[in-house]
């Protein structure tokens, strides 16, 4: 059986740079999400966007590369704010006590 797994696009502007992506943030594709952002953060932009609006699924080590890349952000003196988060991430940040650990964007 194919797995779905994870499109990012990268698109910057002056004030930020923007992160799409499409599909699931799990154990086989965090690595990929990872490696975006450090390169984003290689030299950062003042904002970094995750936009979330593709993801279909997150596991427990998407949300814990999340936090991480969130904390990578703050050290490269920048921040990373996801944007664009269903229903079901929501949730699932409420009942790991993870929201507050991250930035989020209501649109």
């Amino acid at each position: 059986m194919d797995r779905p797994g994870l499109s990012v696009s990268v698109r910057r502007t002056p004030a930020e740079t923007v992160v799409s992506l499409t599909g699931e943030i799990d154990m086989s594709t965090v690595s990929r999400l990872a490696a975006v952002v450090d390169e984003v953060l290689s030299e950062p932009p003042a904002r970094v966007a995750l936009d979330m609006a593709g993801v279909t699924f997150c596991d427990s080590q998407g949300l814990g590369t999340l936090v991480v890349l969130s904390r990578k952000a703050a050290l490269a003196q920048s921040y990373l704010v996801l944007v664009n988060v269903g229903a079901f991430l929501i949730r699932v940040l409420d009942i790991t006590g993870l929201r507050n650990a991250l930035m989020i964007q209501e649109t």
